[in-house]
């Protein structure tokens, strides 16, 4: 059967843009139904056997007079694609994208159009609860990597015609979805279009690792500020909320984590448990994790300003003092212990699951009490450090937790070099690099403090019963 040179010159081009004689994954199957010469172009392991047999099955049935009145490939697809999800365009390069992405791509012999069939499906594992961020009561289920698995469980939430969802390609190469999503009517519509115009804006080959890579891009380079501006969330009724209460979710193709966009550093003093509980258990676990915010930034740097000055202390307090002293000085040893639980922790990553008990166990006893009889550290050191690792794990955000401790350490060496003034120096600079951090709205990180807004703050202190909630 003879091709129209126009028709061959495109499957061409098509053939010379995909290398389809250089990945064994990438498929061409020729075709001849209808009387006409047709080319299938898909990802092998993206398209599902059940509806790809189905199809071809209803083409290959067709007459051969079947597209002798069909003037183009749309009325073509409307009468003989007997599928849902289907698109037509002559856009190479959106072909091209379309079939990376594991869509089915259909060329027919006489039309200039190609026919998409979204008729994909991607390897994904189950909607498990997340390791990191679990409730004791609510639900279990968490993002994953596929993107419309993400969406399928925020719209199962949240049957609302305003909720707004804006698919997005990011990465001159990876072409990664990013999807924008909001309640139309509850969402700042300023914040909306700078996020629009920020995502197309960006110019990157790929979003190498997905949400972080993300969010360097749209944030401006600080790298001397540790302080999170994006929250995330692996649990769709954590992200829910958030977008009835008028937050911007970027649901990135790829990735289980959803970002939350904006944030104040008081909005990382909520969690999921405070609403699986009555408001009053839920306001002490708020109190409890803000308090444990506090402990983790100063414990230790109070700890060591008092045994400087020991003159300070109340009789009642003497107890705090080191009672055996240790040839290492305290700062080394406080130190030492930092970098020793990031070693624990970075080592714990590569632990396999069966050996993690085990492996804790280890860790505890070398760092513990061996360490100790050796004489490496004095008891009060450990215990204090123990604490502060303790509290860390108080509350979900890994970047505020290491924040707050990177400007511990700079307290503490601050506080060795100047002693009370050190202290009062990096207590000074804490407090000017967050009331100097501004959110991605361009607003203060210290929100609703400054500015002061009491309702709002209110809510943040004490969880209000959902009928208050409801009418924000």
């Amino acid at each position: 059967m003879q091709l129209s040179n126009q028709f061959q010159s495109a499957i061409a081009r098509l053939d010379a843009q995909l290398r389809t004689d250089k990945s064994f994954d990438l498929i061409k199957k020729e075709l001849v139904f209808a009387g006409r010469t047709a080319y299938l172009y898909f990802i092998d392991g993206f398209i599902k056997d059940e509806i790809m047999e189905k199809i071809l099955e209803f083409w290959l049935k067709l007459p051969a007079d079947a597209l002798t009145n069909v003037r183009d490939a749309a009325q073509a697809c409307a009468a003989y694609i007997p599928y849902v999800e289907t698109d037509v365009t002559d856009d190479q390069n959106k072909i091209i994208t379309a079939i990376l992405s594991g869509t089915l791509a259909l060329l027919v012999d006489g039309y200039a159009q190609a026919i998409l069939v979204d008729a994909r499906t991607y390897p994904a594992r189950g909607v498990s609860e997340p390791e990191d961020d679990k409730v004791l009561r609510g639900s279990h289920d968490g993002f994953v990597e596929t993107l419309i698995f993400n969406t399928a469980m925020l719209r199962r939430r949240i049957r609302d015609p305003k909720l707004t969802m804006e698919i997005i390609s990011v990465g001159s190469r990876s072409q990664t979805d990013v999807v924008l999503c909001y309640m139309e009517d509850k969402a700042d519509p300023r914040m909306v279009q700078k996020l629009q115009e920020r995502l197309r804006a960006i110019q990157v080959d790929a979003l190498t690792l997905s949400q972080e890579s993300l969010t360097e891009c749209l944030l401006k380079p600080q790298w001397w500020n540790p302080f999170p501006k994006v929250r995330y969330t692996e649990r769709p009724d954590v992200a829910t909320a958030a977008v009835y209460e008028g937050s911007i979710l970027l649901v990135t193709d790829n990735t289980p984590s959803v970002m939350v966009l904006p944030c104040s550093v008081f909005d990382f003093l909520q969690d999921a448990n405070d609403f699986y509980f009555s408001p009053i258990v839920g306001t002490y676990l708020r109190w409890t994790r803000g308090i444990a915010f506090l402990l983790t930034a100063f414990l230790t740097p109070v700890w060591y300003l008092l045994i400087r000055n020991p003159h300070w202390l109340p009789s009642w307090l003497t107890f705090i003092q080191v009672q055996e002293p240790s040839p290492v000085p305290i700062l080394l040893q406080l130190l030492l212990i930092e970098f020793a639980i990031d070693a624990l922790k970075l080592a714990s990553l590569n632990t396999p699951t069966a050996l993690s008990n085990s492996f804790s166990v280890v860790g505890a006893l070398i760092l513990g009490e061996f360490a100790v009889r050796a004489n490496w550290f004095v008891p009060e050191v450990v215990l204090y450090m123990a604490f502060v690792a303790i509290l860390t794990f108080s509350q979900p955000s890994f970047e505020l937790g290491y924040a707050f401790k990177l400007f511990r350490i700079l307290i503490l060496l601050l506080t060795a070099i100047g002693n009370v003034w050190g202290f009062a120096a990096g207590l000074l600079l804490l407090v000017l690099t967050i009331a100097n951090t501004r959110t991605i709205s361009g607003k203060s990180y210290l929100s609703p403090l400054i500015p002061f807004h009491g309702r709002e703050m209110l809510s943040l202190l004490v969880r209000r019963p959902i009928r208050h909630g409801s009418k924000r």
